[in-house]
């Protein structure tokens, strides 16, 4: 009978204020796939063995790697934490694990890569994460499955004979156990993923009761009673710590049993998450900023990836979307720090996030002078535009004799500027009166 896990494994709210607060966050998918360039799945799409994939083992050497600079730019962009992968699916590991020879120290690189890395953006203030694939392409109890790259080889059934799962979760509580101990406080936890129930030419996925999630879970709140963990270890609960919409906004704010849950987005600034050196379907700043205001403006957060070169470098397309957030942030990010989703119906085209009294309407269409505020009428004292604190004022019939104002009593009219502000998305921060 499957265990399910009992609620004191996952936080109460109050253990989460420091997320909900913060809101924004960087994700970093790295490993020896950036040498490959196309894709950190590279290894599954292309169905390359061990020994084919060994050359990128065998090149990694990440000389101009400068977790500094990236911990600068990911402040100077308006994040709060990040989240690092610390093991993708290909098993190789960026710190001198005990358990495997499949790490950066047996690189030509030769050290390990996540002691700078905590040191560097604990230094600018950022809470720090690990993420740790619950697969392993590498690992030889690993069984073939419908991801793995030996999967459509004729004699891949042939080859799971042997191979040992209970080994292989003994083995990823070893590794759990050498992250949560080996460099201080870590603030999240970010498991992926389990596929329970997905079968490929009669080959078995993987759930809970593979990797043993309820023994890991204990033992991750052991080590670390404080950290947030994600949703992704097939656990059945009705109160996770977070859950994890991938590559989509929702439409609504994720529920759970009727209650609207802690949640937060992961999305990429392309098509790859890894550094893909083709791939060209890079977001404009207008869609990267709206991704962030679109998941506040539903109580969420957003974790935004970024794939660093395989010489340790963020490339040039990746400094122009951070330097974007950056831009935008630095006017803009009390209408995102520490605030959520509105009661407030926001006009077409707009977005509302409040913080107690203050309401801020993100105006994705700058309208032609007027945008209508429907409920808001006498329940607003003051309105500014955010970017420079400039007076925006509203009118009526007793301020203007030509304008005929919208059908309905309770509705608010803000007299805008006919040209836009010179910043990506306008924002106007709106002081309610005291209920």
């Amino acid at each position: 009978m499957t265990e399910i896990a009992s609620p004191g494994l996952f936080l109460p709210e109050e253990k989460k204020a420091w997320f909900t607060h913060d809101r924004f966050g960087m994700f970093i998918h790295w490993g020896i796939y950036a040498l490959a360039a196309r894709h950190e799945w590279v290894k599954s799409r292309e169905e390359i063995d061990d020994q084919g994939y060994q050359r990128y083992f065998d090149a990694f050497d990440p000389d101009l790697y400068d977790p500094k600079g990236w911990a600068r730019r990911a402040r100077e962009a308006g994040m709060k934490y990040v989240v690092l992968t610390a093991k993708h699916h290909d098993g190789f590991c960026l710190w001198d694990s005990k358990a495997t020879d499949y790490k950066a120290t047996k690189t030509p690189h030769g050290r390990d890569l996540l002691a700078p890395f905590v040191e560097a953006f604990r230094a600018e203030g950022l809470k720090v994460g690990f993420y740790y694939s619950l697969l392993d392409w590498h690992h030889p109890d690993f069984a073939i499955d419908m991801y793995h790259p030996l999967r459509n080889r004729e004699n891949a059934a042939a080859l799971n004979v042997g191979r040992e799962i209970t080994r292989y979760a003994a083995y990823m509580r070893e590794q759990v156990t050498e992250l949560l101990t080996g460099y201080g406080k870590i603030d999240i936890l970010w498991f992926d993923f389990s596929y329970e129930g997905r079968t490929y030419k009669g080959l078995p996925g993987k759930g809970r009761d593979d990797w043993q999630s309820v023994e890991l879970l204990k033992l991750v709140r052991r080590l670390a009673p404080d950290i947030i963990v994600n949703n992704r270890l097939d656990i059945a609960s009705n109160t996770p710590d977070v859950i994890t919409p991938e590559q989509y906004t929702p439409r609504t704010p994720p529920l759970i049993n009727g209650k609207e849950a802690t949640w937060e987005m992961c999305q990429t600034f392309s098509g790859s998450w890894g550094y893909h050196r083709d791939e060209e379907s890079w977001k404009s700043p207008k869609q990267l900023i709206q991704i962030l205001i679109d998941g506040v403006a539903l109580g969420g957060n957003l974790l935004m990836n970024i794939g660093p070169t395989a010489r340790g470098t963020f490339d040039q397309r990746a400094i122009d979307a951070l330097e974007a957030y950056a831009k935008w942030m630095h006017l803009h990010s009390r209408a995102i720090y520490g605030a959520g989703r509105s009661a407030y119906i926001a006009p077409d085209g707009c977005r509302y996030t409040q913080k107690g009294n203050r309401l801020y309407l993100h105006i994705y269409n700058w309208p032609n002078r007027y945008v209508h505020l429907d409920g808001l009428a006498g329940k607003v004292k003051y309105a500014q535009l955010l970017n420079d604190a400039s007076e925006v004022s509203w009118v009526g019939a007793s301020t203007d004799p030509h304008f005929v104002p919208p059908v309905g009593e309770t509705t608010l009219t803000l007299d805008l500027p006919v040209k836009q502000p010179d910043v990506v998305i306008p924002v106007v921060e709106l002081f309610l009166k005291d209920a």
